[in-house]
């Protein structure tokens, strides 16, 4: 059984918080977990993390994998990015041009 440590997405649409859990990497995203290590807010400012170092290192000794988010979740390198569909950006584009052209 493959375990990985990773983030569970929680909060209200549109305003996303996550669960830094340690899961089966077989079950779903927001499925089933073993541990929870802590939480991330992108949407606080300054943005709240908060990671129980000491467990987390418990899970690493007993060979459980961390997925990219978290890691730079703890190097400090996250970025968080809002998604944007490719329609909208299409649309604005679309329109921007036709008021530009007038």
């Amino acid at each position: 059984m493959s375990i990985t440590i990773r983030l569970a997405r929680i909060g209200r649409k549109n305003s996303p918080a996550y669960k830094v859990v340690v899961a089966n990497t077989r079950s779903k995203r927001n499925g089933r977990f073993l541990d929870i290590l802590g939480h991330y807010n992108p949407s606080e400012t300054p943005v709240a993390l908060e990671i129980d170092k000491k467990r987390l290192e418990d899970w690493r000794s007993k060979g459980a994998l961390i997925t990219d988010s978290v890691t730079n979740l703890l190097e400090g390198n996250y970025s968080y990015t809002p998604y944007r569909s490719k329609k909208a950006t299409a649309q604005k584009k679309d329109d921007q041009e036709i008021e530009s052209s007038e």
